[in-house]
């Protein structure tokens, strides 16, 4: 007999039984995402982008979890993450939809609805662009040309201060521009997915 508790809690055995396969409630989202294995499950297929076999992901986390390489793991921490894996976390991740779980044959593959859980990862797939660097660095420049035609270096020297000036505030209406539809994009990608927690 078995020690482990496979059964489902009731917020993924409700998604589990339900016909509308795109949606999820936080309380199964923050369900599945409170144990630190389905996380490393999560980031692993993420990094592969591709089906992985149950022995692979197993030994990968099984390394994370002892801070080891693969090679180095006994068969006893292999199996313990492998069993955990098969019993519980696998099929709870397949009920909620989150990834595709063919226990027969051993494979996973992240589903449609694993990014509704990665936008509450911090991984760097998902991290935001940086336009505060695209700033920084047009602002030194900026002032780096502006300077220089103001001093007469040459080239700069036969284009007037202002004209520069002027296209350095254009550089900088053009990248706010670019900063601005971006945001607007990515702002009706992350509402589309909320649109789709309950």
């Amino acid at each position: 007999m078995s020690s482990i508790d496979s059964s489902l809690p009731d917020e993924i055995a409700s998604v589990a039984e339900s016909d509308d396969g795109d949606r999820l409630s936080k309380d199964v989202i923050f369900e599945l995402l409170k144990n630190r294995r389905r996380r490393e499950v999560l980031s692993y297929l993420l990094e592969a982008d591709e089906t992985v076999t149950l022995g692979e992901l197993a030994e990968q986390i099984a390394a994370w979890e002892n801070d080891t390489n693969v090679n180095a793991l006994s068969s006893d921490q292999r199996k313990r993450v492998y069993v955990a894996l098969y019993q519980t976390h696998l099929p709870k991740m397949d009920d909620a939809g989150i990834v595709e779980y063919d226990q027969d044959r051993g494979l996973i593959t992240l589903s449609d609805n694993a990014d509704l859980l990665m936008m509450y990862l911090d991984t760097d797939a998902h991290r935001q662009d940086r336009w505060d660097r695209w700033y920084a660095t047009l602002s030194v420049i900026g002032v780096a040309v502006v300077t220089a035609a103001f001093l007469g270096v040459p080239p700069l020297d036969v284009v007037s201060t202002l004209a520069l000036a002027g296209v350095v505030v254009g550089a900088f209406s053009l990248l706010t521009l670019a900063h601005l539809v971006t945001n607007r994009r990515e702002e009706r990608t992350v509402n589309g997915k909320l649109s789709r927690i309950e």
